[in-house]
């Protein structure tokens, strides 16, 4: 995808660069032989994925005892907030595949999530496995989404189901994602990736935090009221208007 000059102004350019720095510092502390992230402009987002160094894009290998075994698709599209104050991700994917399978292969698992989703929930898990009964169930009600399947007359996948994963503000990060795949498939890992890990999931959940108190900056008023702090409103402050359900309380 080509990189132009048109389009968002150069602060949300250098967040944008910002976090695929951020990105790459992560997965070359954690995995061995991790290329780098690269923020292109696409239309009036960023699009934030690894690549080669032709700049095209690539997937993340994974090794296990130094061979090629999982192939990790990432990509992060970006765009300002809703007050512009800083970077949010508009739309991601990070999708596990065994290595090597060639055009038609399918992925093991997807984590998405979608901005502007609240039905099916805006952060999920696809499960790329199959189980009877789960496939059973998918076609049992005459409404819904499984009607809607019979009504296309084709046979239900499990990886069709939205997996709920702690909506907009709670969900896992991409730090969460490396840590599942290094604890249950040991794939091979740098010396110190523990550390990277945890700063990275840190800052993460400290950021989606700041995120949750701005949807509700009342409720943490209020708790931190409990917890023996002194918070007062700033003076001539008028509550923001709700225009609909914050983020904190979407699925």
């Amino acid at each position: 995808m080509p990189v132009t000059e048109q389009g968002p102004d150069t602060r949300l350019r250098s967040l944008a660069e910002g976090f695929a720095e951020e990105l790459t510092e992560t997965v070359r502390g954690v995995l061995p032989g991790a290329p780098r992230f690269h923020a292109f402009l696409s239309k009036t987002r960023f699009w934030v994925t690894p690549v080669d160094d032709a700049r095209k894009q690539r997937p993340v290998v994974l090794t296990i005892n130094g061979d090629p075994r999982l192939d990790l698709e990432v990509s992060f599209y970006c765009h300002w907030n809703t007050n512009r104050a800083f970077l949010a991700v508009d739309q991601s994917h990070v999708k596990l595949y065994y290595h090597g399978r060639g055009a038609q292969r399918v992925p093991l698992l997807r984590y998405e999530y979608e901005r502007g989703w609240t039905d099916p929930p805006g952060a999920h898990v696809h499960v790329h496995a199959h189980r009877d009964e789960l496939a059973y169930l998918l076609r049992l009600a005459e409404r819904g989404q499984p009607q809607e399947r019979m009504a296309k007359d084709r046979l239900p996948q499990l990886s069709e189901i939205h997996f709920p994963v702690g909506g907009h503000r709670f969900r896992p990060c991409f730090e969460d994602v490396l840590l599942m795949i290094i604890r249950e498939f040991a794939v091979d890992k740098e010396p110190e990736w523990r550390d990277v890990i945890d700063r990275a999931i840190q800052r993460w959940r400290t950021k989606q935090l700041c995120a949750a108190v701005q949807d509700v900056p009342e409720v943490a008023a209020d708790k931190l009221r409990k917890l023996g702090w002194t918070v007062e409103p700033p003076p001539g402050i008028v509550p923001r208007p709700r225009t609909g359900i914050p983020k904190l309380f979407l699925p």
